[in-house]
């Protein structure tokens, strides 16, 4: 059976001050009806039922998590005692699937991603299990064909094509490359050999298990303690235990890098990782003057800015150009868009500042 892993962790610093420690970006409603978390699980609920979705969460988000989804089990939200990454992540949801399904398949997505045309997605997932039913062995990872010469991604490199299942294209992996700079991601956009890593995998639960024993021993150890005790008095106990002692490593890294057997789909729908308010520029239209807008604003002479007011006060502005303005939970953040980068580090500065309940 095919199980959904949705990856709902995260701190929310990119989306400060609407994201805060206990509402992070992929509970909020950036785009469309519903919150992000909420798109992602109707994204994949025509293949996968709510009993057989899994939501790896934090435990201070586990509360909110379950609240937005009322349809799924309760025991499916499942809360990690702290971040350990997605590499730990991703095992202990491969655990709970084995346990399940001996025989199980699992799509691991994170929960902040905007995908269309949803019927497209859903075929490339399809295409993707039928590899792995042809290749039990295999690690699918979903690559996105680049657009641009993007520095923030990472990317993959493929080699000769392995076969095309229903029109989507099966390569093999030549290797991961950490995001690049300028002109080496110029030179991966015009070899036509590269794509963008979504952060999408799909794969047989005992085998990434086994690839995490295999090149991640102590991880895999640890994972196993943890999967041994789960249906028992003690689950909670040892997970409490165990997890906070794993290593803090990407899948990526841990076993994706290492994998001998890794073939990537190169996908055809639309996609957006939602990486920080610049993002909004390609999801909501602008208006004549290039300005993104939510709520009450008034733009006077302003042009190329992105500009939210979500507690209901009036935000007016004269006379600007490309800078980010979000008014929410009785805090402002005024920036430069070129400037988003940083937006990260000043919102971890607040506690020490003596602002530490606006995360």
């Amino acid at each position: 059976m095919l199980f959904a892993i949705i990856m709902a962790g995260g701190s929310g610093t990119r989306f400060w001050p609407r994201s805060r420690r206990n509402r992070p970006k992929q509970l909020l409603n950036l785009h469309g009806d519903a919150t992000m978390l909420q798109q992602t699980v109707a994204r994949i609920a025509p293949l996968v039922a709510p009993e057989r979705v899994l939501i790896i969460t934090g435990a201070d988000q586990a509360e909110a998590t379950r609240a937005q989804l009322p349809d799924l089990p309760a025991e499916n939200v499942i809360a990690e005692p702290c971040p350990r990454d997605t590499a730990p992540c991703v095992g202990l949801a491969a655990q709970i699937v084995a346990r399940r399904d001996p025989e199980g398949t699992m799509i691991v997505m994170p929960a902040d991603h905007v995908i269309q045309p949803i019927d497209t997605f859903l075929a490339t997932v399809k295409a993707a299990v039928a590899v792995i039913d042809a290749d039990p062995s295999a690690l699918v990872t979903f690559g996105i064909k680049p657009t641009r010469p993007e520095t923030g991604y990472g990317y993959i490199e493929r080699g000769e094509l392995l076969e095309t299942r229903d029109g989507v294209a099966v390569n093999r992996v030549v290797q991961f490359r950490e995001k690049p700079d300028r002109d080496t991601a110029e030179r991966f956009l015009a070899s036509g050999n590269f794509a963008w890593n979504s952060g999408i995998f799909l794969w047989r639960a005992k085998t990434i298990q086994g690839e995490i024993e295999r090149h991640r021993p102590q991880l895999g150890a640890a994972l196993n303690r943890v999967g041994a005790s789960i249906g028992t008095p003690a689950e909670a106990d040892v997970l409490a235990f165990e997890f906070p002692r794993m290593e803090r490593t990407p899948i990526d890294k841990a076993v994706m890098e290492k994998a001998e057997n890794v073939k990537v789909l190169e996908v055809r729908y639309d996609w957006n990782d939602v990486g920080d308010w610049r993002a909004l520029k390609s999801l909501i239209e602008a208006d004549g003057s290039g300005n993104t807008i939510q709520g009450d604003v008034i733009a006077r002479d302003t042009t190329n800015s992105i500009i939210l007011s979500n507690d209901g006060g009036l935000i007016a502005t004269l006379g600007l150009d490309d800078v980010v303005i979000v008014q929410a939970g009785q805090a402002t953040l005024v920036a430069r868009r070129d400037q988003l980068d940083k937006l990260k580090g000043l919102v971890e500065s607040l506690d020490e500042r003596g602002y530490g309940s606006y995360l």
